[in-house]
């Protein structure tokens, strides 16, 4: 199992925490998984598992496991269908070794950030991105005053949000890399501005489908497989 799984679960753990608390809810963290005894906002799971092995009656007994209710798979080994619930998708853990000189990123197209990503500081700002993003009131203001946070955003010309990511810094030896998007064309050259406004630090997240070529294009690589299971 590689290490980078672990962490990569762990610090999306610690990032679901940050929405949530953003929210009025509060989780708790266990050996075992991550979860919140009320239903977690719209996109975001109401556990985390951190380790393979998770016993699955047990987990489902600290959240809310009614209609609605979903679970990150983050080993791909539980079986939740007896309870109900079904794979909503499924997804890769990626990682990024820390860069031994930041300021040096690969002589690749992918490493040529252009334009580069600038912080979201303020709620107005921060509720543009998020319609751009298509969050709505998922992303709080509370998040912004937050050190470990950090939203960027990519704008146009004209100042309209042309794509972003969210970066977070918990208790690990890694940054979190979530929320990334383009709102046209390849989002290869948007991951490679994310590698340089992290400033060169170990980066973990996770991707599916088409979105997880442009990570990979920017010198990501996949850690293992996930999955989030939904019930209806």
């Amino acid at each position: 199992m590689p290490e980078e799984r672990v962490t990569a679960a762990r610090n999306n753990a610690e990032w679901c925490e940050l929405v949530c608390a953003s929210h009025g809810l509060y989780g708790r963290t266990e050996a075992d998984a991550w979860s919140v005894p009320r239903r977690s906002p719209r996109w975001y799971p109401d556990a985390v598992t951190l380790r393979p092995g998770v016993a699955a009656e047990a987990l489902l007994d600290r959240i809310d496991a009614g209609p609605g209710a979903s679970v990150k798979d983050s080993f791909a080994d539980l079986d939740l269908r007896p309870y109900g619930f079904r794979v909503l998708f499924a997804a890769e853990w990626i990682h990024r070794p820390a860069d031994p000189a930041p300021a040096d990123l690969p002589a690749d197209p992918a490493a040529v950030p252009a334009p580069p990503l600038t912080p979201v500081t303020a709620p107005d700002a921060l509720a543009a991105w998020a319609a751009a993003h298509g969050g709505a009131e998922l992303f709080r203001p509370a998040l912004l005053a937050d050190p470990r946070v950090t939203v960027l955003a990519r704008y146009d010309d004209d100042g309209t949000v042309a794509g972003g990511a969210v970066l977070n810094r918990g208790g690990g030896p890694v940054t979190g890399v979530s929320n990334v998007f383009a709102t046209g064309g390849d989002a290869t050259g948007l991951w490679a501005a994310v590698r340089a406004a992290a400033g060169g630090a170990a980066l973990v997240g996770y991707e599916s489908g088409d979105d997880l070529l442009p990570a990979l294009r920017a010198g990501f690589a996949a850690a293992g497989p996930l999955r989030v299971w939904v019930r209806d």
